[in-house]
């Protein structure tokens, strides 16, 4: 029976694209910010493209649903899946445009990307590794390998074993965060070919 997934709809996100992703690898997909049924939804994807703070603002102005994915995500323990700036809402705060809150599920907080090497443009943009860190080595989701990338602000956890996966741009960045039933990769799975279809496949596999 294919896993029922809630892909949440607040205006932010690359939702054709994504949602054909899913489909692809045999998800049931329901484009939403509905309450209920993100409350029943076997599992919870995030997309978000643009700005932290007009990801935060969007996603706080659709009536009950973080309530509904507290619930469904951080009580119900259904798994949940953050993409790009859906990732870094994961965070406690953004600090583009001012600071803004994010969700608070994994301690950190969202930084203008700052290359070491000038010479190193910004936005991070285009193919890079992903590279699991030493203590996510067995990780069932996120495996070793090259996806795209297209990101001006960093993820960056107060917790290193929050840590999944890093890429290098002018510096290490932060490529995906995760604990217990929650994951966020910073590239985008949907436009990652193979490396990004065989990811959104384990992650509805996964039992967390």
């Amino acid at each position: 029976m294919a896993e029922s997934v809630a892909l949440v709809d607040y205006g932010a996100g690359n939702l054709h694209s994504v949602e054909n992703a899913l489909r692809k690898v045999g998800a049931e997909v329901t484009v939403t910010a509905d309450p209920d049924v993100l409350r029943s939804a076997d599992r919870i994807v995030l997309p978000g493209v643009g700005s932290f703070r007009a990801c935060a603002e969007g996603l706080r102005a659709q009536t009950g649903a973080v309530e509904a994915m507290t619930e469904r995500v951080r009580v119900g323990g259904a798994p949940f899946l953050g993409i790009c700036v859906g990732m870094q809402l994961l965070a406690t705060r953004g600090l583009e445009h001012g600071t803004t809150p994010g969700l608070d599920w994994i301690a950190g907080e969202v930084r203008a990307i700052e290359p070491i090497d000038a010479s190193v443009k910004v936005p991070h943009m285009g193919w890079n590794d992903v590279a699991l860190t030493p203590h996510a080595q067995n990780d069932p989701v996120i495996e070793t390998g090259e996806a795209y990338f297209l990101h001006s602000y960093h993820f960056h956890a107060d917790n290193g074993r929050d840590v999944i996966a890093m890429t290098d741009h002018g510096g290490g960045l932060v490529a995906a965060v995760g604990r217990d039933n929650l994951l966020g990769v910073q590239f985008h799975p949907e436009k990652s070919q193979a490396y990004g279809l065989a990811l959104l496949e384990r992650f509805l596999a996964w039992r967390p």
